[in-house]
């Protein structure tokens, strides 16, 4: 399958590991670049650029295909060496880089410079039409539905989607509900030219994090998750689990008095002890409602090939059985 994302990219299928905590290690990302995606490795899981460099190296050992890095520019005052990440992934070769957080803008000429793709992951249509504006490449536009971050807008993928399409000029990927093929297919139909899938690829043989949270995804249904730091605006997706209960009850019961400092017992150093050590009750993990889609673990390359193939069958068998009826 042809699309603006594959050619930008330079990958066959248009489907992307989105970047995610303690996940996006070497494993999955070459995993996923080796079936034809394009696997992303998330930059400040390591806890320093020649961590990154150490573990672009890792990734070149097991591909040959493009990988991509995520950068997540975070609003705090003790910033990470960003600089230090974008000049391991420059050394290392990487000509992708997924954006999220605060606008890259300050970032960019140097990427572009060093001749990166740039992907900003964006949760409302003038957010990216913003990154469009400041010379992003691509976007990455993500629904309510999504596992992490959704923005405070609220607003659903079939509706997100086809606006984005109606307002964007460079080409956007859908995240966020994505697991299969009639999602690639929905995702096409309705203007976006591939989709990035974060907790679908979770949940697969090659994704280095404990059983514990392939199971408890598989376990899970389209009612289990919840939203969390709505007070702070700063809303995340998670998995329910009994710290998320702890924390929504904080919620309600500190009301406009809630502070970050009255959570961080639910959310600091969390995800180290869930997909490492497989501690569900740790603390609140980031999970998309896809979780009710996903009904398997398989490997990376079974599961790419499946969408590929269901949603060809799709396009030439359902949808052309319409139009030929």
């Amino acid at each position: 399958m042809k699309t603006k994302i594959t050619e930008l990219f330079g990958i066959e299928h248009p489907i992307i590991q989105g970047g995610m905590h303690f996940v996006g290690l070497a494993e999955i990302a070459a995993a996923v670049s080796n079936a034809g995606g394009l696997g992303i490795i998330t930059a400040l899981t390591q806890r320093t650029p020649a961590d990154l460099a150490n573990e672009i190296r890792r990734c070149r050992e097991m591909t040959d295909k493009p990988i991509g890095v995520n950068l997540t520019f975070l609003p705090i005052v003790n910033q990470p060496d960003y600089p230090g990440y974008i000049k391991a992934l420059i050394d290392g070769g990487v000509r992708i880089v997924e954006t999220a957080g605060n606008n890259p803008v300050k970032w960019l000429p140097g990427l572009h410079e060093a001749g990166i793709k740039v992907i900003h992951k964006c949760t409302s249509v003038r957010h990216s039409l913003k990154a469009e504006a400041i010379g992003c490449d691509a976007v990455s536009v993500d629904g309510f539905e999504c596992g992490g971050h959704p923005g405070e807008d609220d607003v659903p993928n079939f509706i997100l989607l086809p606006r984005a399409a109606e307002e964007l000029k460079i080409p956007f990927v859908a995240s966020g509900g994505m697991a299969d093929g009639r999602s690639l297919v929905a995702a096409l139909a309705l203007g976006a030219d591939g989709i990035n899938m974060g907790t679908r690829f979770i949940a697969t043989k090659e994704a280095p994090v404990h059983d514990n949270v392939k199971q408890a995804i598989l376990a899970a249904s389209e009612l289990d998750t919840r939203l969390v730091m709505r007070p702070l605006r700063n809303t995340e997706r998670v998995l329910n689990n009994e710290a998320v209960t702890r924390l929504l009850e904080k919620e309600r019961t500190l009301g406009a008095a809630l502070q970050f400092s009255d959570i961080m017992a639910e959310v600091a150093g969390v995800y180290p002890k869930v997909m490492q050590d497989g501690a569900m009750d740790a603390g609140a993990w980031s999970c998309g409602m896809v979780a009710g889609l996903i009904h398997d673990i398989p490997t990376v390359k079974v599961l790419i090939d499946r969408i590929m193939a269901e949603a060809d069958e799709i396009i030439r068998g359902r949808l052309a059985g319409f139009v030929s009826a």
